[in-house]
């Protein structure tokens, strides 16, 4: 997957953390084609572990800026996280899920940033342009 300047946010802790899950997504990738299933299941352990620091993160921040669909966005998430935990599974039980994986969050991570995150970042940007706090909170990466 490549990152697109179109995933951009303008939100700097918010588009360096997409843009970690997009390399862990690539690492998957490349441990899949490598036919290395260890390497494979760290991978998605990893990119699991990442992408729910990355929901929560992204949650809180919404949470500080009063953003009015946080509750929209948590359940969009939730449901994300329980497609992962069942590919997981489906993963844990010996089935190829991989590449069904991989098309899921590729798909699944550019709709939601140009969709479901843009909806967001306005607010988040206004804000921070006149508060300090936020300000100097979005410029530290996970």
């Amino acid at each position: 997957m490549k990152w697109l300047h179109e995933y951009e946010l303008g939100i700097t802790a918010i588009d360096e953390q997409h843009k970690r899950i997009v390399d862990y997504i690539n690492e998957l990738e490349k441990a899949h084609g490598m036919g290395n299933s260890g390497y494979t299941a760290f991978t998605l352990e990893a990119l699991v572990d990442y992408t729910l620091t990355h929901f929560a993160y992204e949650e809180e921040l919404q949470a500080r800026v009063g953003y009015p669909y946080l509750k929209a966005h948590k359940r969009i998430h939730a449901v994300f996280i329980k497609r992962i935990a069942s590919f997981r599974e489906r993963f844990k039980s010996g089935e190829n899920v991989t590449e069904e994986l991989l098309f899921m969050l590729k798909t699944w991570l550019a709709s939601h940033i140009k969709g479901d995150d843009r909806d967001y970042g306005e607010l988040v940007r206004n804000i921070s342009n006149r508060e300090k706090w936020l300000h100097e909170s979005l410029h530290v990466s996970i």
